[in-house]
């Protein structure tokens, strides 16, 4: 690992420029063998946290694209059966549950006098 480019990770986040940081290499430094770099532990804990950080965040975004994928083939196949028109061969009649179908034959049999 260079020490360079470690170093130059280490200059960045403490400037709080993770743009720069992930530049430099932060990730792959992250991932390198930090004790091998001659860095302090203070350095090597800067490095780590925000590396877990930015891992935190870049999965979290992940998952809420993928929950936002799935909400909108959701409301997809909502929407595509809400519009189905029966063609003129299909006879379909919506099914009544029997407590609903019973009170609305009561209230037509009322309605007609009955």
């Amino acid at each position: 690992m260079e020490r360079a480019r470690v170093h130059g990770v280490i200059a960045a986040l403490r400037r709080g420029d993770v743009d720069a940081a992930l530049d430099a290499g932060l990730m792959e430094v992250a991932a390198d063998d930090l004790d091998r770099a001659d860095v302090s532990s203070e350095d090597r804990e800067l490095i780590v946290a925000a590396a877990a950080k930015l891992r935190f965040a870049w999965e979290a975004r992940e998952r809420y694209r993928a929950r936002q994928l799935r909400l909108e083939e959701r409301t997809r196949k909502r929407e595509a059966r809400r519009t189905h028109a029966p063609s003129g061969n299909d006879t379909v009649k919506p099914v009544l549950p029997a407590a609903a179908a019973n009170a609305l034959a009561k209230a037509l049999a009322r309605a007609k006098g009955k």
